[in-house]
């Protein structure tokens, strides 16, 4: 996975999905779960913006291994 790959290079990376638990199962440290598996970054702008604005946080954060963060309403 590409995210784990660019981590291990030192560069922080989040993976946003819908199936966390897979990002889990394959060592995604930084993980947003999105709304959709069509759509992960959901269908109007609104949620988009919170979307990318809460995996720019997480960014900003040290994390411990396999952290997911739900997307607040």
């Amino acid at each position: 996975m590409l995210a784990k790959e660019i981590e291990r290079a030192g560069i922080p990376a989040v993976y946003v999905t819908s199936l966390p638990t897979v990002a889990r199962m394959i060592g995604a440290n930084r993980i947003v779960r999105g709304p959709a598996i069509t759509h992960p970054f959901g269908l109007d702008e609104d949620e988009r913006r919170r979307i990318v604005e809460r995996a720019l946080d997480m960014l900003e954060t040290d994390v411990e291994p396999n952290t997911v963060w739900e997307v607040e309403e």
